[in-house]
């Protein structure tokens, strides 16, 4: 067990003894969606009421501003082929970068268009699986003042090859962050309902589904509960841990849902990704910030696609 180290509780070796999160660069005004290109040795992330895409070299520890006007981006990914696919709240969309050149994948759902896309993981079979929630219509610093215009908020999976669009999870109140299990067979998605409204209403857990050889989610069960604020962007390892962020914090669960580290960061916590020369720092988006702290583990791969779908 670590105990040192800032107050890091580690009942599971996931951090070295005594490693602390450290600041990397700061200078945004809410940090979320962190990206590592590893072609380049860069992390990208938003600054969703800045209005820019940022990044930082480890190496140099200086804040770049890669794209700014980008209608308020939030989560973002790579795809098979290793694009960038993302979120863009000002678009109400799911959008492919490259270079610069911003392309929409998909903006809406039976003639209504989307709410806010938050956060997406891509699959081993290509699919685009992302949550809508409310975030960028019920805030103007977030987004562009809108209505809800299918009438809900939906977890949805995305064939760019057929260009169909599915709801996969009706029944969270506001997903955010998700993340799949290393055999993609668990989908771990975030309910941050409680973010917006006032004290002891709302929703402040992780769920856990069943995921069918046909994509449906079933069984959903609360895996996890974030006492310490709001959760909102996860990831999970390749031991199936599932790493989420909370309001003062970084939690670690092991994939039954026992809590198994903590780790305190010093500004409200946004979202986290893995990433470094090998696979093994964890960054953390965070407050003005992006923080970074080893561990001793790195990001799930992407399985082979099941055969029988």
């Amino acid at each position: 067990m670590n105990g040192n180290g800032a107050g890091v509780v580690d009942t599971a070796g996931v951090i070295p003894a005594g490693a602390t999160a450290t600041r990397l660069v700061s200078g945004a005004a809410w940090s979320e969606g962190p990206v590592w290109l590893a072609d380049r040795g860069v992390l990208r992330w938003s600054d969703i009421p800045g209005d820019r895409i940022l990044e930082v070299d480890p190496e140099v520890g200086t804040l770049v501003v890669h794209r700014t006007a980008v209608e308020f981006t939030n989560g973002r990914t790579l795809d098979l082929a290793g694009r960038v696919v993302q979120c863009s709240h000002g678009r109400r969309s799911i959008e492919r970068e490259i270079d610069g050149h911003v392309v929409t994948l998909v903006g809406s759902w039976h003639g209504a268009r989307l709410n806010s896309p938050n956060d997406l993981v891509v699959a081993s079979d290509g699919a685009i699986w992302f949550t809508d929630p409310p975030y960028g219509i019920v805030q103007a610093h977030e987004g562009h003042l809108g209505e809800r215009e299918y009438g809900a908020n939906f977890v949805f999976r995305f064939d760019e090859s057929s260009g169909e669009l599915t709801p996969v999870v009706r029944d969270i109140d506001e997903p955010n962050g998700l993340a799949f299990s290393p055999d993609e067979t668990t989908l771990y998605v975030v309910d941050s309902s409680a973010a917006l409204r006032e004290p002891g209403q709302g929703n402040h857990h992780i769920v856990a589904y069943d995921v069918l050889a046909d994509f449906s989610c079933v069984n959903g069960r609360v895996f996890a509960v974030i006492d310490s604020g709001i959760p909102d962007g996860v990831r999970v390892d390749v031991e199936g841990r599932l790493w989420a962020t909370a309001g003062d914090s970084v939690q670690v669960f092991a994939p039954t849902g026992e809590r198994l580290a903590t780790i305190p960061v010093p500004e409200p916590v946004g979202n986290l990704c893995f990433g470094g020369a090998d696979g093994s720092t964890l960054f953390i988006a965070a407050g003005t910030s992006i923080y970074t702290i080893p561990t001793t583990t790195r990001q799930a791969a992407r399985p082979e696609p099941r055969a029988a779908r």
